[in-house]
């Protein structure tokens, strides 16, 4: 197992071409600039990433220009379920075969009524698929997208059956208390907070960090938040990481995210989404922009070449 330890985890944007295909290029810089803005590592095709409005080859597609660019396999973590429990198996061997051992699988979301038993046996059947020599399973808990509630009951079954490959919980309920009794039960889990939100609550109560999609443009204020956890300019930095992130989710989340990056950037291609996503109007965006930048200087007061600048 990976000893490697990830605080801030960027679920990573996937820029698009004019065509809405994968600007395969992009993409990889686009990887490249998240870790080199402090972020411990990056999750490609995960919600935020619009991975399930990619297909297979796709993601495979994605993976292989990431890593072909050079960015390092053990900074990243692959998002691999599918509503197919094929798919996830197909998808999981060639993350694995790529040489990226950490996976971020959703459970099946098309059957809102689906068991636990049923649950426990897709993730047992795509273990015994691929193999648990190197895998490191991350359980995806995304109830208000998936429709599918991930319980502390599953995950025990999960443990007792595959103890040294069930490593971490990704949980985006936006419930607190249920982060933090996660956290409790599970100590031998890298818990993370699906927002930023909950950072300094999680690193106080133990848990791994944040998996987020704002750390697209907050990963080095998170970062710094992480550093400073036990100072007392803590609860100032989780205040201002926050102040940020509700500026951004007050809107479409994707939408605002590439709005942003379009600005930060001045790549027009972030300005592409595929349907059935839409982006933000040019009114909107300007707005959330304007909003986004008076959130930076109120917590940080300083002039765009500070680093934690976006």
């Amino acid at each position: 197992m990976n000893n490697l330890h990830y605080s801030v985890m960027t679920a990573s944007l996937t820029p698009l071409d004019q065509n809405l295909n994968i600007a395969y290029e992009h993409f990889a810089h686009h990887v490249q600039w998240l870790l080199d803005r402090k972020a411990s590592g990056v999750i490609l095709f995960g919600t935020t990433g619009e991975g399930n409005s990619f297909s297979i080859s796709e993601r495979k597609k994605g993976l292989e220009a990431v890593l072909r660019a050079g960015v390092e396999a053990d900074r990243l973590m692959v998002g691999t379920g599918c509503c197919a429990l094929t798919d996830t198996v197909d998808l999981t061997k060639h993350t694995l075969d790529a040489g990226v051992h950490r996976i971020l699988v959703l459970p099946p979301f098309y059957y809102k009524k689906a068991t636990n038993d049923g649950l426990f046996a897709s993730f047992d059947h795509l273990l015994q698929c691929v193999g648990t020599t190197k895998i490191e399973v991350y359980v995806y808990h995304f109830p208000q997208m998936s429709g599918i509630a991930i319980t502390p009951n599953l995950m025990e079954r999960l443990l007792i059956a595959y103890p040294n490959h069930i490593c971490g919980f990704k949980d985006s309920s936006g419930d607190r208390e249920s982060i933090l009794e996660m956290i409790r039960h599970f100590p031998q889990l890298q818990i993370y907070a699906g927002s930023e939100q909950f950072l300094l609550d999680s690193l106080r109560a133990g848990g791994a960090g944040c998996i987020s999609a704002t750390a697209n443009v907050t990963s080095m204020l998170a970062s710094e938040l992480v550093s400073q956890s036990r100072s007392p300019r803590s609860d100032h930095l989780q205040h201002h990481v926050y102040q940020i992130r509700r500026v951004i989710e007050q809107r479409p989340m994707i939408a605002a995210l590439k709005a942003l990056m379009q600005h930060i950037t001045g790549d027009d291609l972030w300005a592409n989404i595929r349907p059935p996503l839409r982006p933000l109007s040019s009114k909107d965006a300007q707005k959330c922009i304007q909003s986004y930048e008076s959130a930076m200087s109120i917590g940080h007061p300083r002039n765009s070449s500070s680093p934690l600048h976006a």
